[in-house]
């Protein structure tokens, strides 16, 4: 088991964060803003390999063993955007609104109020920055994204994003049902089995 079960959640989304630690019950998570830790530059063309970058990025300037994860909105229709531009989708430094805005102006541009899409969430740890066999696990979360925004729950893409199986946003889910259902929650209910091993 983990010496502490401390981990650092290399990360500086404080929306992420908050569901982390309430996924991972019973460890000790730190943030990378807790330690000063910059973020990591995400120049990697995949998932796995953005979320790999940030956890050696993070593992490396903390020393400890480093949780990272690489997630976002995928829409096979619109070329498989956002993709791993999700959180900069309208462009750098735009906002969860801004990046909405332009899926809805995407949808319009096609003339359909709705396309089939999936939330994708790839978990990365490395013991050290070096580890040559890092943790991993992916979770999808599929359904649909809508011209139609609601709910006040969520971040990111979660008013314009509608779960099979539901017929409410994500952002309407309450939060504890959303940490059973989410990618990050089907990514990390496989990781943590993967860090109880340890």
């Amino acid at each position: 088991m983990l010496k502490n079960n401390k981990v650092l959640l290399a990360s500086s989304n404080q929306g992420k964060i908050r569901e982390f630690k309430k996924i991972f019950k019973g460890f000790d998570f730190i943030s990378q803003e807790d330690l000063g830790i910059d973020d990591a530059v995400e120049d990697g063309i995949s998932f796995f390999e953005n979320a790999l970058k940030k956890a050696r990025h993070g593992s490396n300037k903390s020393g400890l063993l480093t949780i990272a994860d690489d997630s976002g909105l995928v829409v096979p229709e619109l070329d498989y955007e956002p993709g791993i531009y999700s959180a900069r989708y309208a462009g750098d430094g735009a906002s969860d609104k801004d990046n909405r805005d332009k899926i809805i102006d995407q949808l319009n541009k096609k003339n359909v109020s709705s396309l089939e899409a999936f939330y994708i969430c790839v978990l990365v740890g490395v013991r050290s920055d070096l580890d040559p066999i890092p943790l991993y696990s992916v979770g999808e979360i599929h359904g649909r994204i809508s011209t139609k925004s609601s709910g006040d729950g969520g971040f990111g893409y979660d008013k314009i994003f509608y779960p099979n199986g539901y017929d409410v946003s994500m952002a309407s889910i309450d939060p504890e049902e959303k940490n059973k259902i989410s990618h990050r929650a089907v990514a990390a209910r496989s990781f943590i089995k993967e860090l109880e091993k340890l």
